[in-house]
């Protein structure tokens, strides 16, 4: 996406400018909101070396395992309990893989079914709060980051029991893909019901905390991971060697997912330039298209999409590029007209301190007037093109 949205701007632009992409990197990262990122990813960390995806699977595993098909169905509870501490979906199916594919396979699970099942489950790390995705779509749109969490529940659970229905109804398809494990003692189920309470803890203080306003997102975050980090070395898992392979594992990670959001950041700008969103959005508009079309569509393309990204990076090439032009489409024309009147104001007042301290024009932007710029050349081709020069 960076080098796309690169190339794409210079053919259209006819240049791009070194202190474009310094702006650019610099208005992205700067948000304070976003070490949220980090934080949840640390915590989801330490949660597995404190035991707790462990404690959640065997949970499960002795309530479903002697179903037919229940350790995959408890694979499932398990990464939805996983979920609710990591908030991320590769964190998740990898960690819940390590724990889950050695019983599934014990067991005669086939490899195609008990590896879809863990990368089924996977996604509901992103759905149940905390979630990273939704707090870099909710940063991205400036919307409320408690809200989303609070309306991801519902989805979240309707997703776990939606992958349960449809393993109870492959095993009754394909009886041999799925072996039955001996019944547990209900002493032995509630001894390992038990063993959850550190996930219970740490997701009711995160998510408690930040709608009862005891803290933000961002200090919930940190929190949490400071309680998973203290039970991990309660339980003696946390340990020097220990704790800095989860800094290096959460720097790598999240490395990863910022030079996501940048590239993102210019292939959505060489979008707007260009405006392809807005000609396929004239073109679906003129066709008369039904609204359960279009989310057919939609679906369809996002299926396809699914096949060559991640979740985070269909998120940031689509839902981000569609909230800008449809926020400025829900503006009258008047206030339209008082944001571009303000931003013509701050233009002539930042030249003329270019021309006296000689000081390159992009640094003399303050971050509001970054923000500014980006919804202004978000909007139509040609004040988009006066950004770029």
């Amino acid at each position: 996406m960076f080098l796309v949205g690169l190339v794409g701007l210079y053919f259209v632009t006819g240049r791009v400018i070194q202190a474009d992409q310094k702006s650019e990197t610099f208005s992205t990262f700067s948000s304070y909101t976003l070490s949220i990122v980090p934080m949840f990813l640390l915590m989801g960390h330490f949660a597995t070396l404190g035991g707790m995806s462990t404690a959640l699977f065997k949970a499960a595993e002795s309530f479903l395992g002697h179903r037919k098909g229940g350790i995959a169905m408890a694979a499932i509870g398990a990464c939805a309990g996983f979920g609710s501490i990591c908030g991320s979906s590769l964190a998740t199916a990898a960690t819940m893989g390590r724990v889950a594919l050695p019983e599934l396979r014990k067991y005669g699970y086939s490899g195609g079914f008990a590896t879809a099942t863990l990368a089924a489950g996977g996604t509901l790390g992103i759905l149940i709060p905390p979630s990273v995705v939704l707090v870099i779509y909710a940063i991205l749109t400036e919307q409320n980051i408690a809200k989303l969490f609070l309306a991801a529940f519902i989805p979240g659970i309707l997703a776990a029991l939606g992958y349960v229905i449809a393993i109870s109804i492959y095993v009754r398809l394909y009886p041999d893909a799925a072996g039955i494990k001996a019944a547990v003692p209900y002493g032995e189920r509630f001894k390992a019901l038990f063993n959850v309470w550190p996930v219970l803890l740490v997701f009711a203080l995160v998510v408690g905390g930040i709608y009862q306003g005891w803290f933000t997102p961002t200090e919930g975050a940190a929190v949490g991971a400071a309680g998973t980090g203290f039970i991990a070395w309660v339980n003696r898992g946390l340990t020097r060697a220990t704790l800095v392979q989860s800094f290096l594992v959460t720097a790598r990670s999240s490395a990863m997912i910022f030079f996501i959001i940048l590239g993102a950041g210019f292939y959505n700008g060489f979008l707007a330039l260009t405006q392809v969103p807005q000609e396929i959005s004239n073109f679906v508009v003129s066709q008369g298209f039904s609204p359960w079309v279009v989310l057919s569509l939609i679906l369809v393309f996002y299926l396809v999409f699914g096949c060559l990204m991640d979740s985070l990076s269909m998120i940031l090439l689509t839902i981000d590029n569609d909230f800008t032009w449809k926020d400025f489409q829900a503006k009258n024309n008047n206030e339209l007209v008082a944001i571009f009147g303000n931003f013509i104001n701050r233009v002539v007042v930042l030249t003329q301190k270019y021309y006296e301290g000689k000081t390159p024009l992009v640094e003399t932007f303050t971050e509001k007037e970054n923000d500014l710029l980006d919804k202004v050349y978000s909007y139509p081709e040609k004040i988009g093109n006066s950004y770029f020069g």
